[in-house]
C-alpha cells in the first residue's frame, strides 16, 4: 500500500515518476496494439492522424478527413480532462491528484472491456464509439504522465522515445579525441538512456500482450489493464475519502 502511494501520490519523486511511467507504458502498448485488432485503428497516434487528414484533404475524401478530425478532438478531450481533474485536486492539495484521472481512465478501460463488443455495433456522429473511446483514453493517459513527470515522459506514443535515444546514443558515441581540451566535453545522459530503452520496451511488451490477447478473447482483454490502473489508483482516492468522511463528521458534531 506504501508502495503504490508512493507511486501515485501527490508527492512526487524522479524514481515514482519513472516507476509509474513504465507502468504505463505497458498499458497503453496493450490498449494501443489490442485496440487495432478491435477497432482496426491506432488511437494513440495523433501525427499520422493528422497526416491522413491533409492527404485525404487532397485526395477529396472528406468523409476520413472527418474521421481524422474526430479521433484528433477525443484524444485532445481526454487530455483536456485529465489536465482539469489534475489542477481541481491539486487546489484543494487532494492525496489524489494525479490519481483521479487515473481512476477514469480505469473505470473507462474497463467499461470498453465490458461494452466494446456492443460499442463496436454502433456508429457516432463521424467515428464508431470504440474509436472515440480509445482515442479519449490515450489522451487521458498521455496527459497524465506529461503532467505528473514535467512533460519528461510520454508513454503513448514513441517517436519522441527514439529521437531521445538517438540524441543520447549520439552523445555515448561521441569520439572525444581530436577535440579541444578547453571545450565542456559531450556527455550521455545514461539515466535518461536507461529510462527511454525501458519505456520502448515495455511499451513493445505491452503490444505484444496485448494483441495477444484481443485476439484470443476480445475486447475483454482489458479488463486486468483496467484492474491494474484501480489498483494504482485506490490508495490517494481512499484516503482523499477518509478525509472527507472525517472533516463531514466534524462539521455535524460541531451542528
Amino acid at each position: 500500500m506504501n508502495w503504490m502511494h508512493r507511486l501515485v501520490g501527490r508527492e512526487r519523486t524522479l524514481d515514482a515518476d519513472q516507476k509509474l511511467g513504465l507502468s504505463l507504458a505497458f498499458v497503453a502498448g496493450a490498449a494501443n496494439a489490442g485496440g487495432f485488432l478491435a477497432v482496426g485503428q491506432y488511437t494513440s497516434h495523433m501525427s499520422g492522424i493528422v497526416s491522413t487528414m491533409a492527404d485525404q484533404l487532397i485526395l477529396g475524401d472528406l468523409r476520413l478527413v472527418l474521421a481524422g478530425f474526430g479521433a484528433f478532438v477525443c484524444f485532445t478531450a481526454g487530455a483536456a480532462t485529465s489536465s482539469l481533474l489534475i489542477n481541481w485536486a491539486r487546489r484543494r492539495r487532494m492525496h489524489s491528484e494525479y490519481a483521479l484521472s487515473l481512476l477514469v481512465e480505469a473505470i473507462l478501460m474497463l467499461g470498453f472491456g465490458l461494452l466494446g463488443g456492443w460499442l463496436s455495433t454502433h456508429a457516432g456522429f463521424i467515428l464508431p464509439f470504440t474509436v472515440m473511446w480509445l482515442c479519449y483514453l490515450m489522451g487521458l493517459q498521455n496527459a497524465i504522465v506529461t503532467k505528473l513527470s514535467s512533460r519528461r515522459i510520454r508513454t503513448t506514443h514513441v517517436t519522441g522515445l527514439v529521437t531521445d535515444i538517438g540524441i543520447e546514443l549520439g552523445r555515448l558515441l561521441y569520439w572525444h579525441r581530436h577535440d579541444r581540451p578547453d571545450l565542456p566535453r559531450v556527455v550521455a545522459d545514461r539515466t535518461l538512456l536507461a529510462l527511454n530503452l525501458g519505456l520502448l520496451l515495455l511499451f513493445l511488451t505491452g503490444g505484444i500482450a496485448g494483441a495477444w490477447a484481443f485476439q484470443r478473447v476480445g475486447f475483454v482483454a482489458t479488463v486486468p489493464l483496467a484492474l491494474l490502473l484501480l489498483l494504482l489508483a485506490a490508495m490517494p482516492v481512499w484516503e482523499d475519502v477518509q478525509i472527507r468522511s472525517r472533516l463531514l463528521r466534524l462539521r455535524h458534531g460541531r451542528r
